[in-house]
């Protein structure tokens, strides 16, 4: 596998927010997760997460993949609706938005009246069972609620993002959210995190292009390097 320049803005593990953009718009294999669509390895995970917890007819998906276009109309129609403080607190702006990359989904508990922008998704029964079941196939709760502050975002509990196994659950396991895990790995540049049957480690993104050898799962961050992972076993 070479690794070049422009592979530092792909993968699950890329970093998208107020201060990182994303730069692959419309280049990411997509798949059918109920009525919208998200990356192919996300939408498989939230098929077999959604079967896991038996909330198949419970929990619908709002919102996967969006286009620039539609990101766009979004701001800006909640800009008018809601005005500005709502709208920077919920909605991200064209470029800057998790949707963008199709591995971000809202979901919502499936009820007659559903808000886009905001869905129900209480802390009990099916939604509680979805929530504690992600990381273990591969998502974050993106935005949490004690975390506003690193992310930037009020707390979203219907917000989930795909960032794939191991790294889910070590983000949970420790609390850290993606901008803090994205700094976090920093430390495993020359040694590897051992989790389970997973070593983890970063390469920072400099005298590309790379040669990695094909045991290793790679991700950009979209700040500044690579994510590894291999598994041990």
């Amino acid at each position: 596998m070479i690794l070049t320049e422009n592979d530092v803005y792909c993968g699950d593990l890329i970093l998208v927010n107020k201060d990182h953009m994303y730069r692959r718009d419309g280049e990411t294999p997509f798949e059918r997760a109920g009525s919208e669509l998200l990356s192919q390895r996300a939408a498989a995970a939230l098929k077999l997460l959604l079967k896991a917890t038996d909330s198949e007819n419970d929990i619908t998906v709002v919102s996967g993949f969006r286009s620039y276009q539609e990101q766009r109309e979004l701001w800006e129609s909640s800009l008018s609706e809601n005005g500005r403080k709502f709208t920077e607190q919920y909605v991200a702006r064209p470029l800057h938005s998790e949707h963008q990359t199709g591995l971000a989904v809202d979901v919502g508990l499936n009820i007659e009246d559903i808000d886009f922008i905001r869905p129900y998704f209480p802390d009990e029964g099916k939604c509680r069972a979805f929530r504690l079941n992600a990381p273990k196939f591969g998502f974050i709760l993106r935005y949490p609620a004690d975390k506003e502050h690193i992310t930037r975002i009020s707390h979203e509990p219907w917000h989930f993002r795909y960032v794939g196994v191991p790294h889910a659950e070590i983000m949970e396991q420790n609390g850290l959210t993606l901008e803090e895990y994205t700094e976090f790995l920093k430390a495993y540049s020359k040694s590897e995190l051992i989790f389970g049957d997973f070593a983890v480690s970063y390469i920072k993104g400099e005298r590309l292009p790379l040669e990695i050898p094909d045991a290793y799962s790679v991700s950009g961050n979209n700040v500044d390097g690579f994510v590894l992972s291999r598994r041990t076993k």
